[in-house]
């Protein structure tokens, strides 16, 4: 697994890390591309006064059109209110205690899970990321894993511990988590490549295998 980002990822743990801009670097080579552009520009934050002001780069149409023309299959990352075109995958569904949303688009088939009922509601947004506090809640000193209920892990407004258990994550900083997706979410997508791959894998060997069963 290689990670590529503009910027030094000082805690990466895949198998390599590139520093590069994602629209240049070689593609080839790769049996799967995963991107995750910027998504400040599709955020619903983005309207808010202190921010409507500023620009951020919308990266999807470009980055859909490098990974469709490198012919290998992709998965492309973003908020709920991006241009994406595909699904979305709730913390909910795989037993987390995050909603989480997140959309998906892939180049092979690929569905969401059942999308459990949310019943828990987060906060009344008196104040931006109040959402009462989140787990910081001075009323609960063992935050909402004390009463079985949902952490939103956005903002600052979350214990850091609260913020590893939601998302499954022990390697982050506590911003970084705020930014990130639950690895239960790659390894649910990464399934259904993988199924895909193993039955495609096979039939490029077959002609070989038939002629060395010849001699």
């Amino acid at each position: 697994v290689t990670g590529v980002d503009i910027k030094p990822q000082l805690r990466y743990c895949g198998d390599a890390f590139c520093q590069a801009d994602a629209l240049e670097v070689p593609l080839e080579g790769y049996d799967l591309i995963w991107a995750s552009p910027p998504c400040q520009g599709y955020s619903a934050l983005r309207h808010l006064p202190w921010l409507k002001d500023k620009s951020y780069p919308l990266l999807i149409d470009s980055i859909r059109e490098r990974l469709r023309l490198s012919g290998t299959p992709w998965v492309i990352e973003n908020v709920e209110r991006s241009p994406l075109r595909g699904f979305v995958l709730c913390g909910q569904s795989f037993g987390l205690p995050i909603y989480r949303h997140r959309k998906f688009e892939t180049s092979f088939p690929c569905s969401a899970p059942v999308h459990r009922k949310h019943t828990v509601v987060v906060g009344h947004g008196r104040m931006l990321n109040d959402r009462r506090k989140g787990t910081l809640n001075a009323g609960s000193s063992k935050g909402t894993w004390g009463t079985g209920g949902i952490i939103t892990v956005a903002g600052s407004q979350f214990k850091k511990s609260d913020g590893e258990k939601a998302m499954q994550i022990d390697w982050m900083t506590k911003y970084e988590l705020s930014q990130a997706i639950p690895p239960a979410y790659a390894e649910y997508i990464g399934k259904w490549w993988l199924q895909r791959y193993r039955r495609s894998a096979t039939v490029p060997d077959a002609p070989a295998k038939l002629e060395e069963a010849k001699r």
